[in-house]
């Protein structure tokens, strides 16, 4: 039986691994987790700050791996942003205008974090530092119309609990995820602040092992989520 077990937890880690989704979160689970040991180890432990120097430059090495690939992310969010639409299947109008607005920031944020990264390898003229911040901001935007889609459909979802008790465990699982999306984009909207130009609230003023402590959190509820739709099977 440990055996199945064992087999099941990793036939769905493969499974997981297997998506480009899955395997984007995972690396950004080790990218974040290595700076959170990385910055931890050279802020504790003068000795070990060798270990830990090397640690955040893996953890660069990764995010950077994840930047690259996403330079092949537009048309997948072209092809959902056409697919929703305006969102005419939402039966709540705020909740529609929201996710429009989200999908537009989404799709905004992906040219200008490629015409930052072609700016920094040189491969276009252009002020890196100012498409870096636009493609920050259009992500911040992005998190803050995600939470708060979130905490509108859990407002609903409390209405329907209410209404239809009979659907108690169905409603009550997706105010868990809709739970974890809302402390997933408030993680990250935490570090997408400290990343912008200094002087905005505490843009730039994070140690390294909390930008990582963050990122973790974060990763770590979204490789969850991405575990549960695949142990569903709605991914």
């Amino acid at each position: 039986m440990a055996a199945a077990a064992q087999g099941g937890l990793l036939g769905r880690l493969v499974s997981v691994l297997e998506t480009y989704r899955g395997r984007d979160r995972v690396v950004r689970t080790l990218c974040y987790g290595c700076q959170l040991a990385g910055g931890a180890l050279a802020r504790k432990d003068p000795a070990r700050a060798p270990v830990g120097g090397s640690l955040l430059a893996l953890a660069e090495q990764l995010s950077h791996c994840r930047t690259v690939l996403r330079l092949f992310d537009d048309l997948a969010m072209l092809t959902y942003s056409c697919q929703y639409g305006l969102g005419a299947k939402e039966e709540d109008s705020i909740v529609r205008w929201l996710s429009v607005l989200n999908n537009l920031a989404d799709q905004l944020y992906y040219p200008c974090e490629h015409v930052a990264w072609a700016a920094d390898a040189e491969i276009v003229r252009a002020n890196a530092p100012k498409w870096w911040a636009l493609s920050m901001a259009l992500w911040g935007a992005s998190l803050l119309l995600g939470m708060a889609r979130s905490l509108r459909i859990l407002t609903q979802l409390r209405w329907k609990l209410q209404a239809q008790p009979s659907s108690a465990k169905e409603l009550r699982a997706q105010a868990k995820a809709e739970a974890l999306t809302i402390l997933s984009n408030a993680a990250d909207l935490a570090n997408a602040i400290h990343w912008l130009p200094p002087g905005l609230l505490w843009a730039g003023k994070f140690p390294p092992w909390l930008v990582g402590l963050l990122g973790t959190v974060s990763s770590l509820t979204g490789l969850y989520q991405t575990y549960e739709k695949v142990s569903t099977g709605t991914v």
